[in-house]
């Protein structure tokens, strides 16, 4: 038996939530892109007969412009401490930014074994993947370069297959039936966030969250409850849309993929409420679940 601790790090939108569904084969993290869609650790567990792997997926690492950025980056930077590997995601195709050389500098100070994960190479061809590593290779010692694409999952077999030779435990952590410690209840909200991505403008994602607070599941049905917060009245008219159009789009979608998750009919009521400055609200980033790591 192997078993082991692994983290997923990088810059915002480079895929790292993409990364963690495809190696699970199963949606525990929401995707799009916009930068900053994780706001939480999510964890998620991999089992095979003789192997066990558990993935921390991070918030992207940023310039920070409030106190949730803050947040977030340390709750990034507090998941490279050990730790049995460490997958540093990039774009490939994207190239090698600040952002990624902010990383790594932090990176230099870990122990633990750092990969890089070349994302994105369905974008690419042979030759531009050959010159990617060329051009990493030594700005790092790596102990391992894995070229793959998230999305098409190609290569991610093999990426396993690397993992478990750095595998240090031998301990079954979770049930081997387990996919994720996340709530359902969390989930939901996260799903809702996800919708709520994919259909606003630019400048919205990151002045919104959900939050899920009611979750009663019956025999047959569960009913869920989420509130969408936002700092601005004029954000919140976007969110709900002419009409009430896009927020009933929004909860349709979500309850969709909620009763597929479920098996079960999902009874979804959505509200949307202004808090101004909620991203800055110590007391309220605690309610939501952010861990903030003795920030002040």
């Amino acid at each position: 038996m192997r078993s082991g601790f692994v983290s997923i790090v990088g810059r915002p939108n480079v895929g790292k939530s993409t990364l963690l569904n495809s190696i699970l084969d199963y949606k525990i993290a929401i995707t799009s892109n916009k930068a900053q869609t994780t706001r939480n650790i999510i964890q998620g567990i991999y089992n095979e007969p003789d192997t066990q792997i558990i993935f921390l997926d991070t918030p992207g690492i940023h310039k920070p412009q409030s106190k949730l950025g803050k947040i977030l980056n340390k709750e990034s930077y507090s998941v490279m401490k050990d730790v049995d590997a460490i997958l540093f995601v990039v774009d490939a195709k994207g190239g090698f930014g600040a952002g990624d050389k902010m990383i790594l500098e932090s990176l230099k100070k870990t122990n633990s074994p750092v990969f890089l994960i070349l994302n994105k190479i369905d974008q690419m061809t042979e030759e531009e993947i050959f010159c990617a590593i060329a051009s990493y290779k030594d700005i790092f010692p790596f102990a391992e370069i894995v070229p793959v694409s998230a999305l098409k999952k190609d290569n991610i077999d093999h990426l396993i297959e690397v993992i478990k030779k750095y595998l240090t435990d031998t301990v079954m952590y979770f049930d081997p039936d387990m996919i994720t410690t996340n709530s359902v209840s969390f989930m939901a909200s996260e799903l809702v966030r996800e919708k709520l991505l994919h259909k606003t403008v630019e400048e919205v994602p990151h002045s919104l969250t959900c939050y899920t607070t009611r979750f009663e599941e019956k025999e047959d049905i569960v009913y869920i409850n989420v509130d969408i917060i936002v700092d601005r009245e004029s954000i919140k008219k976007i969110v709900i849309g002419k009409g009430g159009a896009r927020l009933k789009q929004v909860g349709m979608e979500a309850r969709a993929d909620l009763e597929n998750m479920l098996q079960k009919k999902v009874y979804l009521e959505l509200y949307v409420k202004t808090l101004k400055n909620w991203r800055e609200k110590t007391s309220f980033l605690k309610e939501l679940g952010f861990d903030e790591l003795n920030l002040k």
